[in-house]
């Protein structure tokens, strides 16, 4: 008798993999219009802000609403602040807030050996080695894991997002498809159609590059301040261009930690907002690591295993 923990994943609707196909096929798309736009002098100051506007506001949906508030549970938000990040986190054209979440809870229960949905890596004994090899590995880690993987295991690893009536309500495909195309009439109205092609196509390239570069280049490349059962590593270039999320390995030491730059020059645009709307009493319960808990598991006194390694406050 198949269980919730042994029975396989569902295969994907053909409509469901239509709309991964597009979500692929649209960011890989992006540089090459980004080029002809600017090949043909079409950019103006409008269209930059429109980009940098629409990539800011879409990518802090995913940085601090997918991924802190929703998946690891960082900090409590009011329902209104709720509300408009997993609405901008929709906007980013990465999927419903629901499967996003199960899976980067699921990366987290596998990080890179058997059952992560997109890690590089295979495990032989305590030594990682690429999975299949070379470019291969990279591009599956990188996007091809979002067409050919499994579906997300949502009655597994979603049970509790799955009592969350907002939750449930954001995740329905009418209402992700027509936040999609709010991401791309805002730029529209705005600026026209050259205006939606940098604040919608090449804005949604440049958010879902630097997001699937978590996954890939950030198991990869990059140091490691702590010990964890995975290959995570720190990339400043993907801190900085991620909002804090490049600062890998120390999200995969303390999971909870609303703060992934654990030191004071590890910029993280993302833990600055949190800070910022705590303040505001906007959000509360941010979960932070106590500095005697950063300097025993960086002397690897802690279990590289902890599923929280922070505490509330």
């Amino acid at each position: 008798m198949e269980t919730s923990r042994t029975a396989r994943p569902k295969a994907r609707s053909a409509f469901v993999l239509a709309i991964l196909w597009l979500t692929v096929l649209v960011p890989l798309a992006a540089p090459f219009v980004a080029i002809a736009l600017l090949w043909g002098h079409w950019a103006t100051w409008r269209d930059v802000g429109l980009l940098v506007g629409m990539y800011v506001a879409c990518g802090l949906g995913i940085t601090v609403g997918y991924h802190r508030m929703l998946t690891h549970r960082a900090f409590k938000p009011t329902p209104v602040v709720k509300f408009v990040f997993l609405a901008l986190g929709t906007m980013s054209a990465m999927g419903p807030a629901l499967r996003w979440a199960v899976t980067h809870i699921q990366h987290h229960a596998h990080p890179d050996e058997e059952g992560d949905p997109h890690s590089p890596w295979d495990w032989l004994g305590d030594r990682p080695q690429m999975r299949v090899t070379g470019w291969k590995s990279f591009l599956r880690a990188h996007f091809l894991w979002i067409v050919y993987g499994d579906e997300a295991q949502i009655t597994r690893y979603g049970q509790e997002l799955q009592k969350d009536p907002m939750v449930r309500f954001m995740s329905a495909w009418p209402v992700v498809i027509a936040l999609i195309a709010a991401g791309f009439a805002i730029p529209y109205l705005v600026g026209g159609l050259q205006g939606m092609l940098w604040g919608g196509i090449v804005r949604i390239g440049l958010t879902h590059h630097i997001t699937w570069s978590i996954n890939s280049i950030c198991h990869i490349y990059g140091r490691r301040m702590f010990e964890t059962p995975d290959c995570s590593r720190n990339n400043w270039v993907f801190a900085l261009l991620g909002f804090g999320e490049g600062w890998h390995n120390n999200h995969h030491a303390f999971p909870r930690s609303a703060f992934h730059g654990l030191r004071w020059w590890q910029v993280d645009l993302s833990g600055y907002l949190i800070w910022a709307m705590a303040r505001l009493r906007l959000v509360s319960e941010v979960w932070t690591v106590p500095q005697t808990t950063l300097a025993a598991r960086a002397a690897g006194s802690s279990n590289p295993r902890s599923p929280m390694g922070a505490e509330r406050r």
